[in-house]
């Protein structure tokens, strides 16, 4: 008997913590802007960093585009970990940077925007192996990616969404 009033209450607690978060809340937390998956693959040279990122899409073409554009968004609002001899760079916004500037970043990150600029280097061809994942709603593809970050850093700050490095606290 007591067992099963133990597995009960064991069930009854499980069932209440997997629909606590609603299907809403669970996908902002996915979909959060800070959710990237990237990694360092070293650094280039003058001011480029060489990452490798992952795109979504419902087609591979799209998730290549999602990826670089997710590359850009990794180096401005998170930062790139350190990998491969490379230290970790510093997100270039504080944590709300991307809401007090939204209509500048929903116009940068629009389709064919200027965010591309600062993409150098792609292994555009479709990947293939574990770089290519096929997923019940698209594809899951991993981009080698070279992002110019001295000149998007230069970018930010001519537009007045980054503090420039001299300007002091």
């Amino acid at each position: 008997m007591r067992k099963s009033i133990f597995t009960l209450v064991i069930l009854a607690l499980t069932v209440t913590t997997l629909l606590g978060q609603t299907r809403k809340e669970r996908k902002a937390m996915y979909d959060s802007q800070y959710n990237y998956e990237i990694a360092c693959l070293g650094v280039g040279h003058d001011g480029t960093k060489l990452v490798k990122v992952w795109g979504y899409g419902k087609k591979v073409d799209n998730a290549i585009y999602d990826a670089k554009r997710t590359a850009v968004a990794a180096v401005i609002f998170r930062g790139v970990p350190a990998g491969n001899g490379a230290a970790p760079t510093p997100s270039l916004l504080p944590v709300d940077g991307y809401e007090k500037n939204q209509p500048f970043f929903d116009e940068f990150f629009k389709d064919g925007g200027m965010y591309l600029s600062f993409v150098n280097l792609t292994t555009d061809g479709t990947p293939g192996g574990k770089d290519n994942i096929k997923m019940s709603h698209g594809y899951k593809v991993a981009v080698s990616a070279s992002i110019n970050f001295n000149e998007l850093r230069k970018y930010l700050q001519d537009k007045e969404i980054v503090k420039r490095l001299d300007a002091g606290f």
